[in-house]
């Protein structure tokens, strides 16, 4: 009888670890979330271009390109893993306050974008989107910033180890995927049934650029520690910027004093034409 149960048991967890093994992407991206693009930034009073990208394995990319007039550098946004461009309005508003110019594009699946998310592909749709501001708008690569928000926070780290931006920003970031499935999943063993990496840990140790890590204490989601490992694997210049509430609550544009020590660091780190140009003088 013990036999029997413990037969019945050990198939409902190898089921259990089987459906978690082949059901990944639907645990990892959310890509229905609100999947109509149902604003622009016109409806945050910003002007802004329609970008039309092909990435190297020929998916088409929806984005914006929202300009500043007298921009001190372009941001290259990478969002989450749920919704699309269009739930990202306050941020793109926050940078052009800044004076900063945005690009923001929306991962294979998402929003207008074709295609089916992977892990490998997010990072191919973030190098089709460097490649549109260094070559096809000619913008020096040490004047464009790298922010990525959660998942975001990865493929930003992947691109700046294959690049050089003027600074690294990862908001609510995690330093893997399977770090993160452990706290969610803890009695399966997620570190081997994992597909996907995502490593930002691992991405940062190679990063050469200054770094601001954002993170919450109250995060739900993405435990506060992995916010302060993700910043003691960076090399620095770094810095790390407390914020406060849960993982979808706790955005940089929410409060005055988050947006002023993040537009700090950009001011310090970004433009390095210019800063040459006065050591020149």
């Amino acid at each position: 009888m013990i036999e029997q149960v413990l037969g019945i048991v050990a198939i409902a967890y190898a089921g259990l670890a089987l459906v978690m093994y082949l059901f990944q992407p639907g645990l990892i991206y959310y890509p229905e979330i609100g999947r109509e693009v149902s604003a622009t930034p016109s409806q945050a009073g910003l002007a802004f271009e329609d970008v039309k990208l092909v990435t190297a394995d020929g998916v088409a990319l929806h984005g914006w390109f929202v300009p500043s007039l007298q921009p001190r550098g372009t941001v290259l946004f990478l969002h989450g893993n749920a919704g699309n461009i269009s739930h990202r309005l306050d941020s793109l508003l926050m940078f052009n306050r800044l004076g900063y110019s945005t690009l923001i594009v929306d991962y294979r699946g998402y929003g207008n974008s074709t295609g089916k998310p992977s892990e490998q592909g997010t990072y191919l749709d973030a190098e089709a989107a460097w490649g549109y501001l260094t070559q096809t708008r000619k913008i020096p690569s040490d004047t464009i910033v790298l922010f990525g928000e959660s998942l975001g926070g990865a493929v930003a780290a992947r691109l700046a180890t294959r690049h050089e931006p003027a600074a690294l920003v990862i908001a609510s970031g995690f330093t893997s995927v399977p770090d993160l499935a452990a706290k969610f999943y803890p009695y399966l063993p997620v570190r081997w049934l994992s597909r996907y990496s995502y490593d930002t840990r691992a991405y940062l140790r190679s990063v050469a650029v200054p770094v601001l890590i954002a993170h919450s204490p109250d995060d739900e989601i993405i435990p506060f520690q992995h916010g302060r490992e993700l910043y003691a694997a960076a090399k620095g210049p770094k810095r790390f910027l407390e914020l406060s509430g849960g993982h979808n609550e706790g955005f940089i544009f929410v409060r005055k004093s988050w947006v002023q020590a993040l537009g700090e660091f950009l001011n310090e780190h970004v433009g390095g034409t210019a800063k040459r140009e006065e050591k020149q003088d």
